[in-house]
């Protein structure tokens, strides 16, 4: 690939994806650093999807993505780890329902504040609100006006 400067003549798709990854990536690093080295983004989509009254391995499959073996196994692995647990299900039955731990509740604060910091430090040299005004027009128009989908890796 070439040397480039500008965004001209490349295409949305890969300079929004290409923004997606280098800001993740400055995130990801950040988070580590403070302590988080052991989580990668697909642990913290899984906080957000379980955040407030969790859901069950099957629910969390569906809004991640994946296939609900794979679900489980994210589940089984932070389980171990002490950010989620298995309780019962409040309607009765097998099911189980996972939820997070007060050490997943301190990784969202600290994650969040990583996050704020970081798009103050962006927002001096892009016009952020503009940025997601746009964002906000692009996916309204691509989604329609149902509830956004999940954010889901597609590559």
């Amino acid at each position: 690939m070439t040397d480039r400067r500008d965004d001209d003549g490349i295409e949305l798709a890969f300079l929004l994806g290409l923004g997606f990854q280098l800001l993740l990536g400055e995130f990801t690093r950040r988070v580590g650093e403070a302590g988080y080295a052991d989580l990668r983004p697909a642990h913290g989509m899984t906080f957000q999807v379980l955040q407030g009254t969790g859901a069950t391995a099957s629910e969390l499959a569906e809004r991640l993505g994946v296939t609900k073996q794979a679900a489980g196994q994210i589940v089984d692995d932070l389980e171990k780890r002490g950010y989620v647990r298995r309780e019962p299900h409040p309607e009765g039955g097998r099911r189980k329902l996972v939820v997070l731990t007060a050490a997943a509740d301190e990784h969202l604060a600290v994650a969040g504040r990583i996050l704020h910091e970081l798009e103050a430090e962006l927002g001096g040299s892009v016009d952020l609100g503009a940025l997601r005004g746009e964002l906000g027009r692009l996916v309204r128009t691509l989604n329609g006006e149902g509830p956004l989908p999940p954010l889901r890796p597609v590559w």
